[in-house]
């Protein structure tokens, strides 16, 4: 049995769904999820159909070719079809901060994260014991100013090595440039919390505790050049009181973005997230 998924959008027009179905009922598949949506202020319709195929001489590289003379093109869809035997390979680029980094690798080794750590860079050499424990390989770049462009050739000249599908910066703190970004667009997953713009800098949480703040939120994204504001792939708040007291808010804060960061993690690994005019559309 061979699965197959498929993520389209295109200009919204009748009979797009039926379109869709119908070939691959001609191909003999047997559609077991569909879900569509309509921008209606953009006019643009996106659809995820996950699709098996029982014969053995199904061949997905047979049906990316038919699929894009016979249909996508006639329709002029933008579309990808992804093998659901072949696990995503994520790199995970992290600094100092332990806590999501702990939550990806826990989930991950009890199986709840459909993909393939392939090794883990971090400008610091303190993480690597837990890189070790977990039996992911471990780079140690160090970035400064000066050396900064080498750094990232080294970071790129890995992650082509190792045909590296996407990025997750776990509380990585150094600035992407636009030449990874570029590489990577739409690829590249960060975590911050969501007191941004509002509360900047290097302790938000402190910005925050003295203006006394009700609700507190983290927000996974991709990377784009424009500094925290790219498609946002997941959110999530927890109500605070005036009780908490800062160290209080940095902890439900850190718990905030392990859980929200491992969502857009799955989500992306799933393929379940469409990204448009740096919105994103994201599917059950």
């Amino acid at each position: 049995m061979k699965k197959i998924t498929i993520l389209i959008h295109c200009k919204d027009r009748s009979n797009i769904i039926a379109t869709v179905t119908n070939f691959i009922a001609n191909k003999n598949g047997n559609i077991v999820y569909l879900d569509q949506h309509v921008d209606n202020q953009q006019d643009i319709f996106f659809m995820r159909i996950e699709s098996e195929f029982s014969k053995a001489d199904f061949s997905t590289d047979v049906f990316k070719t038919c699929f894009k003379s016979d249909l996508a093109d006639k329709l002029n869809m933008k579309w990808r079809i992804y093998d659901s035997d072949q696990k995503p390979k994520m790199a995970l680029f992290i600094s100092k901060y332990d806590h999501c980094l702990y939550d990806i690798l826990g989930r991950y080794n009890s199986g709840e994260l459909n993909l393939e750590i392939s090794f883990i860079i971090s400008n610091h050499i303190d993480l690597k014991p837990i890189a070790n424990n977990f039996k992911i390989p471990f780079h140690h770049i160090p970035v400064t100013k000066s050396t900064k462009a080498d750094a990232e050739n080294k970071q790129l000249q890995l992650l082509e090595d190792n045909n590296i599908d996407f990025i997750v910066l776990a509380r990585y703190m150094q600035i992407i440039s636009p030449k990874l970004i570029d590489k990577y667009t739409n690829k590249i997953i960060n975590i911050h919390h969501s007191f941004l713009p509002a509360f900047v800098g290097a302790k938000p949480y402190h910005s925050a505790y003295e203006r006394g703040v009700k609700i507190i939120g983290a927000t996974s994204h991709y990377v784009t050049e424009e500094l925290d504001a790219g498609p946002i792939i997941e959110q999530d708040v927890s109500r605070v009181t005036h009780a908490y007291t800062i160290k209080d808010l940095i902890a439900k804060g850190r718990d905030l973005e392990k859980i929200v960061l491992a969502n857009a993690i799955k989500l992306h690994s799933e393929r379940k997230v469409m990204v448009y005019n740096n919105k994103t559309v994201v599917f059950s």
